[in-house]
């Protein structure tokens, strides 16, 4: 549905930018509060801007302020995207689509404006769930695959792959609770086993008896988690460079268990300090998608609420108990589902050595090794998910003993 607007401003718009407009999908689309205004910039020339609201939208000029979202490419990458919503998503993963400010309103815009009525077209889903509700990217149809990202992260860090693996199978990205859109409960301990409760609600949610699994960094403990305690559920485990438990003396552990997560609910840093901290830490952060991802994080860490859920996370990815009867390497020896883990040879914060280990207490697991760092999706898109494609086509759900005849 198109707001309507004031008509010479309308005509003045560039062609492509109308062609949007006029597709507008408000069902395709999450709004967080009552209006967004997303701008349109087309490099060397005029910006405009669409407000959203209610059920439609309306462009106008560019108007004095700042927008909530930024979207920014040539003229020749706008009629690409208003001719095929798969170009937008190349065209962001290559950094000829810039992204900037609230990378859900920035995405969702594009996918709101795709053109495409089809049951797999790509939409942003609010799900309501018992443990909270949960902001959902989707696309695709067939067996289902959530992807969980890793900390700090959100959804659209999986838009490489949601766009590779959308045309098999119905994809479904997922902010984690206290993280990106979803809810972010005050108190929650938001440890693995907190954010598989907390997806096995979800599924149940979504109507899905079990799922494939993509899990990213602390996604992939998450991930690991699941298939640990729901076993049923899981169909099979991609380990993007998991986060898993220290192996190392954690000489900090004491002290650290005494710190409450609650202190994020106070801004003990300034922003401008956030934004370099993460400049200097974000793999790729001087690349179009890497920055999107620096302020797709600052956005969240402004919130208190934020605060407190990825200082809790932080914790127990540090605190996670490696050995001893409930620790991390001894129940990785009983895992069920069919594992992939996928290791990159220059990743500096889930180190490749981590994978000798896993094969010591997990020997029917597979691997794979790539040319890359922390960030597989963005660096080698094409042999990461050629790799998960052909892994995901050969596995087959854990059978629960009690259905065995």
């Amino acid at each position: 549905m198109v707001i309507p607007s004031d008509t010479k401003s309308v005509s003045r718009a560039p062609a492509n930018l109308r062609t949007l407009i006029d597709r507008f999908d408000r069902e395709a689309f999450d709004l967080p509060g009552d209006r967004a205004v997303v701008r349109l910039a087309t490099t060397g020339q005029d910006e405009w801007d669409v407000t959203i609201e209610g059920r439609g939208a309306r462009i106008g000029p560019r108007r004095n302020g700042d927008a909530d979202a930024l979207l920014t490419a040539d003229a020749k990458t706008w009629d690409e995207i208003a001719d095929d919503l798969a170009s937008g998503m190349e065209a962001f993963r290559r950094g000829r689509l810039h992204a900037r400010r609230n990378l859900h309103l920035a995405v969702g815009f594009l996918a709101a404006t795709s053109g495409s009525t089809e049951p797999g077209r790509l939409r942003f889903r609010r799900v309501q769930t018992e443990a909270g509700a949960y902001s959902t990217l989707q696309a695709g149809t067939g067996p289902p695959i959530l992807m969980l990202h890793g900390l700090g992260g959100n959804k659209a860090s999986f838009l490489p792959t949601v766009a590779a693996l959308a045309p098999s199978y119905r994809t479904i990205a997922v902010d984690l609770l206290g993280f990106g859109d979803s809810d972010k409960p005050l108190g929650a301990s938001y440890r693995p086993e907190f954010q598989a409760r907390g997806i096995d609600r979800l599924l149940d949610a979504l109507e899905l008896d079990r799922a494939h699994f993509v899990g990213h960094s602390m996604g992939g403990r998450v991930a690991l988690e699941l298939g640990f305690r729901h076993p049923e559920r899981t169909i099979g485990l991609v380990l993007m460079t998991p986060a898993m438990a220290w192996l190392r003396e954690r000489r900090w552990a004491p002290y650290l268990r005494l710190v409450r997560p609650e202190l994020g609910l106070l801004q003990i840093a300034p922003r401008p300090a956030v934004e370099a901290f993460m400049r200097r830490v974000v793999p790729g952060a001087d690349s179009p998608w890497g920055a999107a991802a620096i302020d797709e994080f600052v956005r969240v860490f402004a919130t208190a609420r934020g605060r407190a859920a990825f200082y809790a996370a932080a914790r127990n990815v540090y605190l996670d108990e490696p050995h001893g009867e409930d620790g991390f390497w001894t129940r990785l020896r009983s895992l069920a589902p069919e594992a992939l883990f996928v290791w990159g040879r220059n990743d500096r914060l889930v180190p490749i050595a981590y994978a000798k280990h896993v094969e010591r207490e997990l020997p029917a697991a597979r691997h794979i090794e790539l040319e890359c760092g922390h960030l597989p999706q963005f660096e080698c898109p094409r042999k990461l998910h050629g790799a998960i494609a052909r892994f995901l086509n050969t596995v087959k759900p854990v059978v629960p003993a009690a259905q065995v005849s």
